[in-house]
């Protein structure tokens, strides 16, 4: 599957609405930097989501 997307065709309506999503995202990436909390380890985030999706599973039936 090999689409080619034209790099003049914008994603958003207009370029108001582009440099709000921009600015909204420049602020969750700051606040992600400035984040003092320290790392979780990816084997604990995995087994997180493991559990939470095992329990989304289980209500489905």
């Amino acid at each position: 599957m090999n689409i080619i997307f034209d790099p003049i065709v914008s994603e958003f309506d207009s370029s108001e609405h582009e440099a709000a999503y921009n600015a909204w995202f420049r602020a969750k990436i700051e606040k992600a930097c400035a984040d003092q909390r320290s790392a979780m380890p990816h084997d604990q985030v995995v087994a997180r989501l493991k559990k939470r999706r095992e329990k989304r599973e289980a209500k489905d039936y």
